[in-house]
Formats: structure tokens, sequence, C-alpha cells
């Protein structure tokens, strides 16, 4: 294996070296504080030299939005990047965002600094009240039971085992964040000869496949069932797993349901996509296949019936890393979706060619669950019709209005917010719903880093006025200015918590709060004119409250990002659920 020698001022400059060798090509640097200076210098130094867009950083002024990121730049290109917060304080604050990152499988190299070691003696020692104050005795236990691994640099001549280790367990499946800390001591020592190997000396494994004798008896059960159904929620994540899910539904006209879709799993207009529920599906069914679905049903609302068998794909189908998890898996095929997928479809294919199964129930089938397809698409159409002139607005035309803007190449994520049954998705890679784990704020930095991934690609974001600011607004329209990522954000703006009213008029209905004017702590108002902080940043904003309006502000705004190239807001007045 070649090898690379450079000489380097310190540890610091070295992993940046690394970092670039190893491809990553952003270093999303959020809230840089006094434990960054060697990252700071080998920057600089890097700058001078023309290297800058090399391994370019971005200076980002919240965690939240620094791991949102550089979580959407992921979730786009499969590509991870690196991360680095700021000691014991900015890993605080970024919590969430690895909670995030680490639901929905994101791999994230995410680097902090450490307070110095020493106390005196050293250019690096401490020299500021906060490097007592800030040191903890375990900084890493602030992440580690939602980290892949974490691990504390000690001396430079590890640095690249640490960093070629943490790189690889990050893309490893089930992929995810990792944790590696930099003592300010350490991060400045000086490395006058730094080699390394030219290429990785550690890599992720290949794409696990499932035991073929698993695949046929889960090829056997789908064939011989009479109610088969499908269930995907994070499939769409490997954009190559969404063909051979739709074939492997053709062949045997299996209906579809998204159950939470994170990902644009499955086209929404095919005839055997039967919706974003599954609990109505689920107790009529015989053989259900579960793919990347962590909540396929909700057993207090519904559960199949005690003679169904259940097949459950994923890298991890029994979600190890759930404290408590009872969906029954009756065959586990424990691999990447895709090549799953493809597997089980030559499977089926097969089975069906020595099959004596009459071909004319599965086409009986196939025209039961297309009927009800229209029914269903038909329904929602009009259920827009009918809320199409209600003030406040409802989410339900919101989300029409959205749907009717879409190109099928723009990208759009969402949280909580956006109405599915008002849109349609048809290719890989054009919705991202929120993660599962949901910690708010998650979905304007990762709409920025979507930008940055895909720079000739509209991107919107539609987005809950609770969310919005617990993604930091202040820090979210900075950074798109900043950055030249003009994103589309549409906030539902009900002046509430919408999730905590409706789980609370299910908990107690027609109790109490359901009757309340006001209900307690679910109350967002007077709520700020949102439209004005994206204004401030050097962007377009606008408030509507007219329904009728939304049409042609949705027009305006995106003038400004598609032809002006500037960010835009529409801050829609919405009803409350």
């Amino acid at each position: 294996m070649s090898k690379k020698r450079l000489k380097v001022d310190s540890v610091a400059e070295g992993f940046l070296e690394l970092l670039e060798a190893r491809g990553i090509r952003y270093f999303f640097g959020g809230g840089a504080g006094t434990d960054f200076p060697p990252f700071i210098e080998a920057f600089a130094k890097r700058e001078a030299q023309g290297r800058a867009d090399r391994l370019r950083p971005i200076t980002v002024i919240h965690e939240i939005t620094t791991i949102s990121m550089a979580h959407g730049y992921t979730m786009v290109t499969g590509e991870p990047q690196a991360v680095m917060l700021h000691t014991v304080a900015g890993t605080a604050n970024a919590v969430g965002g690895i909670i995030n990152a680490a639901r929905a499988r994101i791999p994230m190299l995410v680097a902090a600094g450490r307070t110095a070691i020493t106390e005196k003696g050293r250019k690096t020692s401490r020299a500021a009240t906060i490097h007592w104050a800030q040191e903890s005795f375990d900084q890493a236990g602030l992440v580690r039971e939602f980290v892949k691994w974490d691990y504390e640099l000690r001396f430079g001549e590890q640095l690249e085992t640490v960093a070629d280790r943490a790189l690889a367990i990050a893309a490893n499946p089930p992929s995810g964040p990792v944790y590696v800390t930099f003592p300010l001591d350490v991060a400045g020592e000086a490395l006058p000869e730094f080699e390394f190997s030219t290429r990785p000396r550690l890599r992720p494994s290949a794409a696990a496949q499932p035991d073929p004798a698993a695949v046929a008896r889960a090829a056997e059960a789908l064939v011989n069932a009479d109610n088969p159904l499908i269930v995907v929620s994070s499939a769409g994540r490997d954009t190559q797993a969404v063909a051979p899910l739709v074939s492997l539904a053709e062949q045997l006209a299996i209906p579809v349901a998204e159950s939470w879709g994170a990902y644009m799993n499955f086209p929404h207009d095919h005839p055997l996509h039967q919706g974003f529920e599954a609990d109505g599906l689920v107790p009529d069914a015989d053989v259900i296949l579960a793919v990347e679905s962590d909540t396929p049903w909700f057993p207090n609302r519904a559960e199949p019936p005690d003679k169904a068998t259940v097949i459950q794909i994923d890298d991890d189908p029994l979600y190890e890393r759930y404290p408590i998890r009872g969906y029954p898996t009756d065959i586990g095929l424990a691999g990447n979706a895709a090549g799953t997928l493809r597997a089980l479809e030559a499977c089926v294919a097969e089975a069906l060619t020595g099959s004596v199964k009459d071909v004319s129930s599965i086409d009986a089938r196939r025209r039961q669950w297309e009927a009800a397809h229209r029914r269903q698409r038909q329904a929602w159409t009009d259920a827009a019709r009918r809320v199409s002139d209600a003030r406040p607005m409802d989410y339900g035309w919101i989300s029409r209005c959205i749907g009717d803007v879409l190109d099928d190449d723009d990208i759009v994520i969402t949280e909580i917010s956006l109405d599915p049954t008002q849109t349609c998705f048809r290719r890989p890679g054009t919705f991202f719903g929120h993660p599962h784990s949901g910690v708010l704020g998650w979905a304007p930095g990762a709409a920025l880093g979507a930008k940055l991934a895909c720079p000739d690609r509209t991107v919107i974001c539609a987005i809950g006025d609770g969310s919005h600011v617990f993604g930091v607004p202040t820090a979210t329209h900075f950074m798109s200015r900043a950055y030249d990522l003009p994103v589309l954000f549409v906030i539902y703006n009900n002046g509430s918590w919408q999730r905590s009213r409706e789980a609370t008029f299910r908990y107690a209905p027609g109790g109490w709060a359901a009757q309340a004017e006001s209900v307690p702590l679910c109350e967002l108002e007077p709520s700020p004119r949102f439209d004005l902080i994206c204004e401030a940043n050097g962007g377009y904003g606008e408030l509507v409250e007219d329904p009728e309006e939304l049409p042609a502000a949705l027009e305006r705004a995106l003038r400004a990002v598609k032809i002006e190239k500037r960010q835009a807001l529409l801050n829609v007045i919405a009803r409350k659920g």
C-alpha cells in the first residue's frame, strides 16, 4: 500500500489532510470556541496555499444547524461528512441532532474539541475561566448511547488509525454517527512529519445479504398468501431499493402502505400504493413484508392475525438499539434492502414458475387494489377541495398548493407538517420526512444541506412554526445567505404545538383540554413574523392569510429562489387541529 508523507504543523492539520484524502468534502464547524485554534490555523494555511475548496470549511453559527446540514447533505448524496463541535458546550447543543442522525442511520464523523489537559507549560495550556468550568469527566458520555463508537485521540501517531476507524464504523451497516474528541494539547501538538496510507486501511463491510434459505421461505410465504401486505418506511434511503420493491409488489399484486415514510419509498401514483398508514390494512393481512420499517403498525390501534407471517427486511431486523420493540419477526432478512429485495424478487419469480397457484387470483387482487387506489385518491382530492376556502388555512390545502407547484426533480423536506395525501412524489430522492426520533428543528438545516449537495435543484422545506423555532431561524437564514443556499421555507403557522394538542385529544376525547379555549402548554402566541426574519437576511418573505392567495404567493417565492437566487419564506397562517 502506497504512503503519503507530508510536513504539517499540528495534529489538527494532519487530521484535515486525512479527511481530504478520504474524500470528505465539507467540514461543518459549529460554534467555534477556544478549542478550535489549531484547526482554524490549519484551514488558514490551506486557504493561503489555494486548497480551501478541496476540504471546504463551513462556518455554522448553531450546533443544531451544524448537525442538520451535515445530515441533509449525506441524506441526499450518501456521502458522509465531518462535523466539529466546541467541547462539552457544543456537544450539549448538538445532542438532539446526533440522536436524529443515529435513528435515521446517517453516517457522520462528529469531532469535538476538549479543554486542554495541562494548566501551564505549553502554548495550548489553559488560559481562560471556561477551560476549567467546561471540562467534564466523561464528555463522550453525553452522546454515547446514540453514537456507534467514541474515542479520544491521545497521541498524534494514532491519527490515521483513529480517523480511518471512525469513518469505517460510521459507514458500516447499520450506519450512523461516531464521536471523536481532540484535547487542545493533542490537536495543537507539533507533527513535523506525517505519513499515512493513500487508501484507507479500514473499510466498511460489504453490504450484507440474507441467508438464501430464509429468502426462499419468505418468497414461498408471499406466493401462497391470500392477503399479502407490504409496509415500508425508510427503504428509499437507498434509492436503488425503490425499483425492486416496485417490481416485487407488481409480481404478486401486493398493496404497499407507507408507515411514517421518511423517504420516497414507492411511487405515490402507482396503483398498488395504498397510502400512508398501514393500521387499516394490517388486521386482514396473512403475510406482512415490513421493509426498513421500525413501526410498521401501531399495536394499540391494530395488530395482524395470530396466524399471520411477518417478514422483516433490514440491516437490523430486530432494531437492537431500540430498548423495547415487540413486533413479531417470523422471518428476518438481515441485509441491504436493495440487494435483499432483488434476491426476493428473483426467488418469487422462480416460485411462481413452479407453483400451482391460480394466477387469476393475483389478477383479481390487482384489480381490487387498483380500484381502492383510485377511490382513495379521489377522496383525498375531495378533502382538499372542501377546505380550500378555510380561514385560517387547513394543512391539507397548504400541502395541496405545494404539490401543485412541484416539478419531478424538486426536493421536499418536511418536519411533520406536509400532508402526503395532497402531494405526489414519483422519483427516489425527492421526498425526505423527519427522523422518527422526532427531535425537532432538523428540517431547516437539513434543507440547507440538501441544497449544498444539489445546488441546481429546487429545495422546499415545509415545517410547523414550533419546529421552525427549534431549528434556530436566525442561524438558518444566516447560513442560507452566507453560503448562497436559496431554499423556500413554507411555515405552517398555527400558533401551537399541533402534535401535543392531537395527542391530548386522543388521550382525553371530549376532556377539559378539548373544550378549552386555550390548551395549556400548547399555545405559541403571539406568533413572530417569521417572514421578516428571512427578509432581514436578504430573503423574500411574505405573510399569507388568504387561501386564494397561496398559489400566487408560492409562485412569487419560487421566483425569488429560482430566478433571483435568494431564499424565501412564506409565513402561512394555518388553523389549529
